[in-house]
Protein backbone atom coordinates (compact mmCIF):
# COMPACT_ATOMS: atom_id res chain seq x y z
CA UNK A 1 0.00 0.00 0.00
CA UNK A 2 1.71 3.43 -0.81
CA UNK A 3 1.12 6.65 0.30
CA UNK A 4 1.26 9.89 -1.05
CA UNK A 5 2.27 13.21 0.44
CA UNK A 6 -0.37 16.08 0.80
CA UNK A 7 1.29 19.31 0.50
CA UNK A 8 -0.41 22.75 1.98
CA UNK A 9 -1.41 24.99 -0.62
CA UNK A 10 0.85 27.85 -1.43
CA UNK A 11 -0.93 31.27 -0.40
CA UNK A 12 -2.10 33.14 -3.33
CA UNK A 13 0.64 35.55 -5.47
CA UNK A 14 -1.57 38.11 -4.45
CA UNK A 15 -1.58 37.63 -0.73
CA UNK A 16 2.13 37.56 -0.37
CA UNK A 17 2.50 40.72 -2.70
CA UNK A 18 0.20 42.27 -0.20
CA UNK A 19 2.19 41.29 2.49
CA UNK A 20 5.12 42.69 0.68
CA UNK A 21 3.73 45.90 0.01
CA UNK A 22 2.40 46.18 3.84
CA UNK A 23 5.79 45.50 5.60
CA UNK A 24 7.60 47.71 3.15
CA UNK A 25 5.22 50.03 4.20
CA UNK A 26 5.92 49.55 7.72
CA UNK A 27 9.32 49.66 7.49
CA UNK A 28 8.84 53.19 5.47
CA UNK A 29 6.65 54.17 8.80
CA UNK A 30 9.35 53.65 10.80
CA UNK A 31 12.67 55.35 9.03
CA UNK A 32 9.53 58.57 8.92
CA UNK A 33 8.83 58.50 12.96
CA UNK A 34 11.75 60.23 14.04
CA UNK A 35 10.93 63.11 11.26
CA UNK A 36 7.71 62.94 12.63
CA UNK A 37 8.29 63.51 16.12
CA UNK A 38 10.49 66.57 15.74
CA UNK A 39 8.55 68.05 13.07
CA UNK A 40 5.72 67.66 15.50
CA UNK A 41 7.25 68.95 18.64
CA UNK A 42 9.28 71.42 17.36
CA UNK A 43 6.56 73.35 14.86
CA UNK A 44 3.15 72.26 15.22
CA UNK A 45 2.69 71.90 18.69
CA UNK A 46 4.22 75.42 19.03
CA UNK A 47 2.32 76.53 16.53
CA UNK A 48 -1.21 75.11 18.03
CA UNK A 49 0.06 76.76 21.77
CA UNK A 50 0.76 80.29 19.84
CA UNK A 51 -2.49 79.83 18.08
CA UNK A 52 -4.40 78.99 21.43
CA UNK A 53 -2.53 81.97 23.43
CA UNK A 54 -3.75 84.20 20.65
CA UNK A 55 -7.34 83.52 21.62
CA UNK A 56 -6.64 85.18 25.40
CA UNK A 57 -5.73 88.71 26.75
CA UNK A 58 -3.73 88.56 29.85
CA UNK A 59 -3.70 91.94 32.10
CA UNK A 60 -2.42 92.07 35.50
CA UNK A 61 -5.82 94.18 36.27
CA UNK A 62 -8.16 90.95 34.79
CA UNK A 63 -6.10 88.43 34.53
CA UNK A 64 -6.33 85.88 31.66
CA UNK A 65 -9.33 85.84 29.78
CA UNK A 66 -10.80 84.27 26.60
CA UNK A 67 -11.07 86.53 24.19
CA UNK A 68 -11.88 85.14 21.04
CA UNK A 69 -10.69 86.83 18.01
CA UNK A 70 -10.78 90.26 19.16
CA UNK A 71 -7.27 89.97 19.45
CA UNK A 72 -7.24 89.63 15.86
CA UNK A 73 -10.05 92.47 15.74
CA UNK A 74 -7.60 94.91 17.38
CA UNK A 75 -4.43 93.78 15.30
CA UNK A 76 -5.80 94.23 11.89
CA UNK A 77 -6.92 98.05 13.35
CA UNK A 78 -3.06 98.59 15.13
CA UNK A 79 -1.69 101.64 13.72
CA UNK A 80 1.79 99.99 14.81
CA UNK A 81 0.91 96.71 12.81
CA UNK A 82 -0.42 98.29 9.84
CA UNK A 83 2.65 100.44 9.78
CA UNK A 84 4.99 97.70 9.32
CA UNK A 85 3.23 95.92 6.96
CA UNK A 86 3.36 99.02 4.74
CA UNK A 87 6.57 99.04 5.04
CA UNK A 88 7.12 95.89 4.00
CA UNK A 89 5.10 95.95 1.21
CA UNK A 90 7.21 98.83 0.12
CA UNK A 91 10.07 96.97 0.57
CA UNK A 92 8.74 94.34 -1.36
CA UNK A 93 7.87 96.20 -4.16
CA UNK A 94 11.51 97.95 -4.21
CA UNK A 95 13.57 95.05 -3.93
CA UNK A 96 11.80 92.51 -5.41
CA UNK A 97 12.33 93.68 -8.60
CA UNK A 98 15.49 94.67 -7.98
CA UNK A 99 16.52 91.21 -6.59
CA UNK A 100 15.08 89.73 -9.96
CA UNK A 101 16.67 91.66 -11.93
CA UNK A 102 20.00 90.83 -10.49
CA UNK A 103 20.04 87.62 -10.85
CA UNK A 104 18.15 87.11 -14.30
CA UNK A 105 20.62 89.37 -16.02
CA UNK A 106 23.59 87.03 -14.50
CA UNK A 107 21.74 83.96 -14.96
CA UNK A 108 21.87 85.37 -19.21
CA UNK A 109 25.37 85.62 -19.11
CA UNK A 110 26.41 83.04 -17.69
CA UNK A 111 24.25 80.63 -19.64
CA UNK A 112 26.11 81.84 -22.61
CA UNK A 113 30.05 80.89 -20.97
CA UNK A 114 31.05 77.67 -21.58
CA UNK A 115 34.36 78.35 -19.67
CA UNK A 116 36.29 78.03 -16.13
CA UNK A 117 34.88 81.77 -15.69
CA UNK A 118 31.61 80.77 -15.73
CA UNK A 119 32.06 78.12 -12.95
CA UNK A 120 34.03 81.23 -10.86
CA UNK A 121 31.25 83.52 -11.09
CA UNK A 122 28.65 81.32 -10.14
CA UNK A 123 30.50 80.44 -7.15
CA UNK A 124 31.33 83.97 -6.66
CA UNK A 125 27.92 85.34 -6.94
CA UNK A 126 26.56 82.56 -5.12
CA UNK A 127 28.80 82.90 -1.92
CA UNK A 128 26.85 85.67 -0.32
CA UNK A 129 23.91 83.16 0.17
CA UNK A 130 26.45 80.92 1.70
CA UNK A 131 27.05 83.55 4.59
CA UNK A 132 24.47 83.56 7.73
CA UNK A 133 22.07 86.19 7.74
CA UNK A 134 23.04 87.56 11.07
CA UNK A 135 27.17 87.94 10.17
CA UNK A 136 26.08 89.84 6.90
CA UNK A 137 23.65 91.96 8.00
CA UNK A 138 27.08 92.84 10.53
CA UNK A 139 29.62 93.03 7.97
CA UNK A 140 26.92 95.73 6.46
CA UNK A 141 26.56 97.15 9.54
CA UNK A 142 30.79 97.83 9.72
CA UNK A 143 30.63 98.97 6.04
CA UNK A 144 28.07 101.63 6.61
CA UNK A 145 29.37 102.86 9.81
CA UNK A 146 30.11 106.47 9.82
CA UNK A 147 32.96 105.95 12.55
CA UNK A 148 34.53 102.56 11.99
CA UNK A 149 33.55 101.56 8.41
CA UNK A 150 35.54 102.23 5.51
CA UNK A 151 33.30 104.82 3.84
CA UNK A 152 34.27 107.43 5.89
CA UNK A 153 37.90 107.42 4.90
CA UNK A 154 37.51 106.79 1.05
CA UNK A 155 35.19 109.87 1.13
CA UNK A 156 38.03 111.85 2.95
CA UNK A 157 40.83 110.67 -0.11
CA UNK A 158 38.35 113.20 -2.30
CA UNK A 159 37.37 115.38 -0.28
CA UNK A 160 33.96 114.87 0.37
CA UNK A 161 31.85 114.73 3.43
CA UNK A 162 30.95 110.59 4.18
CA UNK A 163 26.86 109.99 3.55
CA UNK A 164 25.02 108.80 6.64
CA UNK A 165 23.42 105.22 5.27
CA UNK A 166 21.96 104.51 8.89
CA UNK A 167 20.35 107.93 8.73
CA UNK A 168 16.62 107.44 8.74
CA UNK A 169 16.47 109.06 5.29
CA UNK A 170 18.77 106.53 4.29
CA UNK A 171 18.36 103.29 6.29
CA UNK A 172 15.51 102.11 3.49
CA UNK A 173 17.72 101.54 0.69
CA UNK A 174 20.65 100.63 2.81
CA UNK A 175 18.35 97.63 4.01
CA UNK A 176 17.37 96.63 -0.05
CA UNK A 177 21.16 96.55 -0.90
CA UNK A 178 21.84 94.81 1.88
CA UNK A 179 18.72 91.91 1.35
CA UNK A 180 19.94 92.04 -2.29
CA UNK A 181 23.13 91.46 -1.85
CA UNK A 182 22.48 88.31 0.17
CA UNK A 183 19.73 87.02 -2.27
CA UNK A 184 20.12 87.48 -5.69
CA UNK A 185 23.01 84.92 -6.04
CA UNK A 186 20.33 82.25 -4.62
CA UNK A 187 17.70 83.15 -7.07
CA UNK A 188 20.63 83.55 -9.73
CA UNK A 189 21.25 79.33 -9.08
CA UNK A 190 17.05 78.74 -9.72
CA UNK A 191 17.16 80.51 -12.86
CA UNK A 192 20.43 79.54 -14.18
CA UNK A 193 19.33 75.76 -13.50
CA UNK A 194 15.86 76.30 -15.33
CA UNK A 195 18.31 78.17 -18.14
CA UNK A 196 20.48 75.00 -18.50
CA UNK A 197 17.04 72.48 -18.58
CA UNK A 198 16.17 74.12 -22.36
CA UNK A 199 17.01 72.38 -25.62
CA UNK A 200 20.11 73.89 -27.34
CA UNK A 201 18.28 73.05 -30.88
CA UNK A 202 15.72 75.66 -29.66
CA UNK A 203 18.57 78.44 -29.64
CA UNK A 204 20.16 77.03 -33.08
CA UNK A 205 17.22 77.06 -34.72
CA UNK A 206 16.39 81.13 -33.61
CA UNK A 207 19.77 81.28 -35.07
CA UNK A 208 19.20 79.89 -37.95
CA UNK A 209 16.27 82.60 -38.26
CA UNK A 210 18.21 85.36 -37.91
CA UNK A 211 17.75 86.17 -34.00
CA UNK A 212 20.50 87.92 -32.34
CA UNK A 213 21.63 86.91 -28.74
CA UNK A 214 19.88 89.68 -26.97
CA UNK A 215 16.58 88.50 -29.36
CA UNK A 216 17.33 84.97 -28.02
CA UNK A 217 17.39 86.27 -24.41
CA UNK A 218 14.14 88.11 -24.30
CA UNK A 219 11.73 86.63 -26.73
CA UNK A 220 13.26 82.56 -25.92
CA UNK A 221 15.14 82.33 -22.91
CA UNK A 222 12.91 84.57 -20.76
CA UNK A 223 9.33 83.34 -21.56
CA UNK A 224 10.77 79.79 -21.24
CA UNK A 225 11.64 80.19 -17.53
CA UNK A 226 8.71 82.24 -16.83
CA UNK A 227 7.49 78.88 -13.99
CA UNK A 228 10.71 79.46 -12.73
CA UNK A 229 10.69 83.22 -12.21
CA UNK A 230 6.97 83.08 -10.42
CA UNK A 231 8.53 80.45 -8.11
CA UNK A 232 11.45 82.97 -7.55
CA UNK A 233 9.10 85.78 -6.90
CA UNK A 234 7.05 83.95 -4.75
CA UNK A 235 9.78 83.12 -2.39
CA UNK A 236 11.41 86.76 -2.43
CA UNK A 237 7.48 88.05 -1.35
CA UNK A 238 7.25 85.61 1.63
CA UNK A 239 10.76 86.57 2.74
CA UNK A 240 10.28 90.44 2.57
CA UNK A 241 6.64 89.77 4.14
CA UNK A 242 8.64 88.21 6.94
CA UNK A 243 11.47 91.02 7.02
CA UNK A 244 13.10 90.88 10.46
CA UNK A 245 16.57 89.81 10.69
CA UNK A 246 18.37 92.69 9.00
CA UNK A 247 16.79 95.94 10.12
CA UNK A 248 17.13 93.89 13.84
CA UNK A 249 20.83 93.72 13.58
CA UNK A 250 21.28 97.19 12.09
CA UNK A 251 19.23 98.55 14.54
CA UNK A 252 21.52 98.62 17.18
CA UNK A 253 23.74 101.20 15.41
CA UNK A 254 21.33 102.96 13.48
CA UNK A 255 20.47 106.13 15.59
CA UNK A 256 16.69 105.43 15.49
CA UNK A 257 16.26 105.18 12.30
CA UNK A 258 14.65 101.74 13.36
CA UNK A 259 12.30 101.71 15.78
CA UNK A 260 10.89 98.45 17.12
CA UNK A 261 7.80 98.32 15.06
CA UNK A 262 9.76 98.91 11.68
CA UNK A 263 8.18 95.31 10.68
CA UNK A 264 5.36 93.03 12.37
CA UNK A 265 8.14 90.68 13.09
CA UNK A 266 10.21 93.21 15.05
CA UNK A 267 6.78 94.55 16.38
CA UNK A 268 5.85 90.70 17.68
CA UNK A 269 9.66 90.26 19.27
CA UNK A 270 8.92 93.59 21.14
CA UNK A 271 5.89 92.97 22.08
CA UNK A 272 6.52 89.37 23.44
CA UNK A 273 10.53 89.75 24.82
CA UNK A 274 10.22 93.55 25.56
CA UNK A 275 6.64 94.22 27.23
CA UNK A 276 5.85 90.45 28.13
CA UNK A 277 2.59 90.52 26.23
CA UNK A 278 2.65 87.28 24.48
CA UNK A 279 -0.98 86.60 23.80
CA UNK A 280 -1.04 89.86 21.70
CA UNK A 281 2.63 89.19 20.07
CA UNK A 282 0.99 86.03 19.08
CA UNK A 283 -1.42 87.45 17.59
CA UNK A 284 0.48 89.71 15.17
CA UNK A 285 2.54 86.75 14.40
CA UNK A 286 -0.39 84.67 13.19
CA UNK A 287 -1.88 88.10 11.58
CA UNK A 288 1.45 88.40 10.00
CA UNK A 289 1.03 84.74 8.68
CA UNK A 290 -2.60 85.18 7.27
CA UNK A 291 -1.13 88.40 5.17
CA UNK A 292 1.99 86.28 3.66
CA UNK A 293 -0.86 83.73 2.63
CA UNK A 294 -3.07 85.98 0.94
CA UNK A 295 -0.30 87.71 -0.46
CA UNK A 296 1.22 84.81 -1.95
CA UNK A 297 -1.75 83.04 -2.68
CA UNK A 298 -3.08 86.38 -4.58
CA UNK A 299 0.08 86.39 -6.61
CA UNK A 300 0.02 83.00 -7.69
CA UNK A 301 -3.38 82.98 -8.52
CA UNK A 302 -2.95 86.28 -10.35
CA UNK A 303 0.25 84.71 -12.47
CA UNK A 304 -2.12 81.32 -13.25
CA UNK A 305 -4.87 83.48 -14.47
CA UNK A 306 -2.74 85.85 -16.88
CA UNK A 307 -1.48 81.87 -18.52
CA UNK A 308 -4.56 81.05 -18.80
CA UNK A 309 -4.01 78.15 -16.81
CA UNK A 310 -6.63 76.50 -13.99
Amino acid sequence: MTTHAVSAPSAPPARRRTSGVARRQRIGWLFVTPFLVVFAAFLIFPLIYAFGMSMFSSTLATGTKFVGLDNYAKAFTDPLFLGGIGRVALYAIVMIPAQLLVALVAALVLDNLATWVSKLSRLLIFAPYAIPVVIGALMWSFLYSPRFGPTGTIFELFGLDAPNFLSSDSIFFSLVNVVTWQWSGYYMIVIYAALRSIDPAIYEAARIDGANGFQIATRIKVPMIASSMVMVITFALIGTLQFFTEPTVLRSIASGALPADYTPNMYAFALAFSYSQFNYASTIAFSLALVVFVGSFGFLFLTRKQNGLK
